[in-house]
């Protein structure tokens, strides 16, 4: 999308926005800054995982199906022994 500045002149639209949280608890605040530190990121990092997880497209139940089937599993056995040879092969 393309827009107009006040001179006429032709603008891309910004690529991304830019989000604020207000009034988030100092607690909370501490939990999300040691997140990010385990996890080696900063926090605008860290924040940018958490919301790219919260907003990622989920499975519907057939998708998930056909996901399964794909594997070639048709039992709760058989991704025990998938997981199990998994594990083993570390």
């Amino acid at each position: 999308m393309r827009e107009r500045s006040y001179n006429g002149s032709v603008l891309e639209a910004p690529l991304s926005v830019n989000l604020s949280v207000k009034n988030v608890p100092e607690e909370l605040a501490q939990r999300l800054r040691e997140r990010a530190e385990r996890n080696r990121r900063s926090l605008q990092g860290e924040l940018m995982v958490i919301l790219e997880e919260a907003a990622a497209p989920r499975l519907s139940p057939r998708d998930a199906m056909e996901r399964v089937r794909a594997l070639g599993l048709t039992t709760r056995g058989d991704s025990v022994r998938i997981l199990r040879q998994m594990r083993d092969a570390r």
